[in-house]
């Protein structure tokens, strides 16, 4: 490797690094961040590789002739990239939500907020101006299916590790479509934090598991989310968009859960009820925390408008190998 590819492999682990953050927290897509730095096409023609003809490489013992069909250097760099993120900011995660939830969980709120702003945004920029009705329409069903989804599902979910394939399965497909986060996923699954305490505890059988159930999960469904996007771009992210903006009362600061409080006459028709920061401090006696909730809020919806502003001045790198993997 001469000291050019050398240099761009750095700079793609350093974009994986970026990823690994940005999976981490709730809010801010791992895609979305690899679609800003210019890696998007790569990253996704790279899995998309990963097929029959590299097993077939695999099995006639043709290592270095596969490792350059499925693009391994390029994946290695992004992949190294982004566990190096996850396992340092485990911890930090954990903490937060452990010592400190309302100003945690007022962050993610802003972090979403702001990227719903920017998806919608984006939907429109890519011609959805001239398809209202759809966008409305797809934009409105996502919204039912997420309060739906959040309020209905248990606030804890089995720790099967069947479950936790699926939950992996399902959530790395969020890390190759821009504008829906693999962690606010997890959210909404009910297994945030429970995978977080498991990076942090480094519980290998649960890590392994949940890799396992991430690796049939991207490599299956690459290609048919590649399919959607292409042919039902705007109706695709309409509904995503939606699904954001209808979730986000599932990082609502200030909230009770019903199997603790099923006695004091709460109307309540889900797992959790989200109350208002005065009705959660009369019925927790918990400081609801207000001004601090605001702040953090605000440097949630900052720092993806930071993003956003820095991802403009990003050079776009070499050209992707998408039409080669074809």
């Amino acid at each position: 490797m001469g000291q050019k590819g050398l240099r761009h492999y750095l700079m793609t682990a350093v974009k994986g690094l970026c990823m690994g953050a940005a999976d981490v927290i709730p809010g801010v897509s791992g895609g979305t961040i690899a679609f800003m730095t210019g890696i998007y096409e790569e990253l996704l023609g790279s899995i998309k590789s990963i097929d029959s003809t590299a097993v077939k490489l695999l099995f006639k013992g043709k290592i270095a002739e596969m490792w350059r069909h499925i693009n391994g250097n390029f994946l290695v760099s992004v992949i190294g990239g982004i566990l190096v993120s996850i396992f340092s900011l485990a911890k930090v995660m954990q903490y937060l939500l452990e010592h400190h939830p309302v100003p945690t969980w007022s962050f993610f709120l802003g972090l979403i907020i702001a990227s719903s702003i920017y998806i919608i945004r984006d939907i429109f920029k890519d011609g959805g101006k001239s398809k209202g009705a759809t966008v409305a329409i797809m934009l409105l069903a996502g919204i039912i299916l997420g309060i739906v989804v959040c309020m209905l599902s248990p606030t804890e979910t089995t720790d099967a590790y069947w479950f936790i394939f699926l939950s992996g399965a399902i959530a790395i497909c969020a890390m190759i479509l821009p504008g829906i986060s693999g962690s606010f996923v997890l959210l909404v699954l009910g297994k945030y934090e429970f995978i977080m305490k498991a990076i942090s505890d480094m519980n290998l059988p649960v890590l392994i598991t949940f890799a396992l159930g991430a690796a049939a999960g991207i490599i299956a469904f690459s290609h048919f989310l590649t399919w959607l996007l292409k042919k039902y771009r705007i109706g695709t992210l309409s509904v995503l968009a939606g699904f954001i903006i209808g979730s986000l009362i599932k990082v609502w600061p200030w909230f009770i859960d019903n199997s603790e409080y099923d006695a004091n006459g709460i109307f309540a028709w889900g797992s959790f009820t989200p109350l208002l920061p005065d009705k959660f401090a009369a019925l927790t006696g918990n400081d609801p925390q207000v001004l601090q909730a605001a702040i953090f809020a605000i440097i949630g919806v900052g720092i993806v408008f930071l993003i956003e502003t820095i991802a403009k001045k990003v050079a776009r790198p070499e050209p992707s190998r998408t039409s080669e993997n074809a």
